[in-house]
């Protein structure tokens, strides 16, 4: 004669229904939380007023900063709010929008983007501690009430020329109401860096040649209405 089966008792069924209920909130939020692989990594190392300094990995090349670039510039013409991209408010008092003004400085060491750093760029009197950090900056993206300004490189005085083109130049520069250019990746005469090999980094900021190319952006009195 076979014994029934014995039914589990409801502590063992609340501890099972714990056990795999964790498992599924876990994948949600991974899922929820995964990664956008369309734009290079990055974090926001310090922000002050209207300017943000972000920094990515050593090796990340021109291309994938332009990415990032452009995701800044579709975030300020589309919602104008940069909160998912980890950027706090630059204007919060003001009544036009909380993102009328924006500066984002682009390194590749996590060091030049420290809170003091950006305090001592935005305070210094010395045009050569100026200099230093713009020659180290390797992308930007500015936003105010003049237009929009995308540069890959380093910021360097007077106009881009055909000798600072390899190393630094404009993406894009002028008023909202122009057209988007079409994105890096999607143009014919694109032509894609190579991704260096693994544990490969990108040869010092000091190895880059000198030139000329536009000054950097000021935090403007006035925004834009979104």
């Amino acid at each position: 004669m076979t014994e029934p089966k014995r039914k589990l008792d409801m502590v063992v069924k609340l501890a099972l229904g714990v056990f795999f209920g964790s498992f599924i909130l876990i994948g949600i939020g991974m899922f929820l939380t995964r990664p956008d692989r369309s734009i290079p990594p990055y974090s926001v190392g310090s922000q002050e007023g209207t300017t943000v300094f972000v920094h990515v990995p050593s090796w990340t090349p021109d291309s994938r900063i332009e990415t990032l670039i452009r995701r800044f510039r579709k975030v300020g013409r589309g919602t104008g709010d940069f909160g998912p991209l980890k950027i706090r408010p630059t204007t919060p008092d003001d009544p036009g929008g909380r993102y009328q003004r924006i500066a984002i400085y682009v390194f590749t060491a996590a060091t030049w983007a420290e809170p003091e750093k950006l305090h001592q760029y935005l305070t210094t009197k010395d045009p050569e501690v100026k200099r230093t950090f713009e020659k180290a900056v390797r992308g930007l993206y500015r936003l105010d009430e003049s237009g929009e300004e995308g540069r890959i490189g380093p910021i360097l005085p007077g106009k881009d020329t055909a000798a600072t083109a390899a190393f630094a130049r404009e993406l894009f520069k002028g008023p909202i109401t122009a057209p988007m250019q079409a994105p890096f990746e999607d143009r014919p005469d694109a032509t894609r860096e190579p991704e260096p090999a693994a544990g490969l980094g990108r040869l010092p900021e000091q190895g880059r040649p000198s030139g000329t190319g536009p000054s950097p952006p000021s935090d403007g009195p006035a925004g834009r209405d979104r």
